[in-house]
């Protein structure tokens, strides 16, 4: 190959996600010629079809649950509140377009930033092929993030994924869920509070089975509450389009024996998985696991000396948070001279129902499954005062605690701020203080924080 024909760069970077994206910026802001490859939308999965326009979903379903219950805290609201699908969405467009443009903005204007719209592939080991032009760097970034994982017998079903949803502009009556992990649950619970019937289908014995006991049963019942619908220990299940449009689903192996529900819509909620199988990889030596997830070191280098893997792709952590931190990761290291590493990082994520989840670290199941000796705080948000005076009293919080280090191990916030209150903990944790850190701390009264000293004060 004439070498001619290629255009040199410092960095190649595939993909605009969450760590691609600000990278871009990073290098181009340090002098270097960087080409910045992306084939669909800038800001990636998170900013597209993932966060934004699900929290801004979120927040018009929360707006409907107000409006219906009034009642409870005297205030009488006239009945006749009503869901405008299109408008929502037309809400939630213009924000991620805001988001978007800026990123085009500052792409466009950066003399040092080369953008290719297109699919990337690798022809050779530092040589990555988009629309039919060749590129090569000595440093290669991937970052291309996930895809809904749409597992075999529903090809022929015109079935939604977490993206398809967002364009519906009119709603579900009544819409089919498969799978009751973090995706479909949260779909589920706004739907139905934009007034679809819902109905959730999960395979497990208990919806979200990484989570306690406690978590998935404290959910269910809430989400029944807003009128969801759950088939648990549903095996063996399937779908077919029914003449009229709608979708019927068989569950042949539940509990119930065979059954078979109605529905207008479908969404596949079963998990995700990396796009890296059409970079062709095979021409770069650089390796994957079973499920197509790159392999990388503790700095985010693949075996290849040179190529990178962010965010989702590297299953390091499936989440913006993780993403954003792969690329402060490969900046500090690259130009401040540190040395961060991917496992410095505690776990730690939300779930966005309503009342919404905080999670980090380990959860009591994981500790008993290690055979931690391990301390256990419990309180449940009933018991929390500003919760009682919000209405809001669903849920609970726990801690695991080291018996011997006295370090907090893990934790769950499950009820009304939860998402916002687990930082509380989280800052102990990279402290790497005791728990009797916060355990001794004055809080404000009335928060549903301070209930976290006193639920650290006795410890079973």
């Amino acid at each position: 190959m004439n070498s001619r024909h290629m255009k040199t760069f410092d960095a190649i970077i595939i993909g605009s996600g969450q760590a691609g994206t600000p990278l871009v910026f990073k290098l181009a802001a340090q002098g270097q010629k960087v080409a910045f490859i992306e084939k669909e939308h800038f800001g990636g999965t998170c900013l597209n079809v993932g966060c934004t326009p699900t929290k801004a979903y979120v927040a018009s379903a929360r707006r409907m649950w107000d409006a219906q219950h009034g009642e409870a805290l005297g205030i009488e609201i006239p009945k006749g509140a009503k869901t405008n699908l299109q408008k929502i969405k037309a809400r939630k467009d213009a924000l991620i377009k805001k988001s978007v443009d800026g990123i085009a903005q500052g792409v466009e204007k950066n003399e040092n930033i080369t953008y290719f719209k297109g699919e990337a592939r690798f022809e050779g080991k530092k040589i990555v092929e988009v629309n039919n032009e060749k590129l090569t760097a000595d440093e290669i970034y991937i970052n291309v993030g996930g895809r809904p994982f749409v597992p075999e017998g529903y090809e022929d079903i015109p079935y939604l994924t977490n993206q398809s949803i967002l364009e519906l502009e009119a709603l579900p009556e009544h819409l089919l869920i498969v799978g009751g992990s973090y995706i479909g649950l949260e779909f589920g619970q706004m739907f139905a509070r934009f007034g679809s019937k819902v109905t959730i289908i999960e395979r497990g014995s208990a919806i979200i089975g990484r989570e306690d006991e406690e978590t998935s049963r404290t959910i269910q019942e809430f989400m029944e509450a807003d009128g969801v619908d759950f088939r648990l220990e549903a095996n063996c299940i399937s779908a077919k389009k029914n003449q009229d449009g709608s979708i019927s689903a068989q569950i042949n192996c539940s509990k119930e024996g065979s059954v078979e529900i109605q529905g207008s819509h479908l969404l596949l909620a079963v998990g995700r998985r990396p796009n890296t199988d059409g970079l062709q990889l095979e021409k770069t030596g650089v390796e994957t696991n079973d499920k197509g997830f790159v392999m990388v070191d503790d700095h985010l280098e693949t075996n290849i000396k040179g190529i990178y893997a962010l965010g989702d792709c590297n299953g390091k952590g499936a989440f913006t948070h993780t993403a954003y931190n792969d690329y402060e990761i490969i900046a500090d290291n690259k130009f401040e001279g540190k040395d961060r590493k991917a496992s410095d990082r505690i776990l730690t994520y939300g779930l966005f129902v309503d009342p919404p989840m905080g999670r980090v670290g380990i959860t009591k199941k994981e500790a008993e499954k290690k055979g931690l000796e391990v301390r256990i705080g419990h309180r449940p948000f009933s018991r929390i005062s500003r919760a009682k005076e919000k209405g809001e009293t669903h849920g609970y919080m726990s801690v695991v605690v080291d018996a011997k280090t006295k370090k907090i191990l893990g934790a769950t916030v499950l009820g009304v701020g939860g998402d916002e209150i687990i930082s509380g903990l989280i800052n102990i944790m990279y402290a790497d203080a005791s728990y009797e850190v916060i355990r001794d701390s004055v809080q404000p009264h009335p928060t549903v924080s301070e209930l976290i000293p006193t639920m650290l004060e006795s410890l079973t």
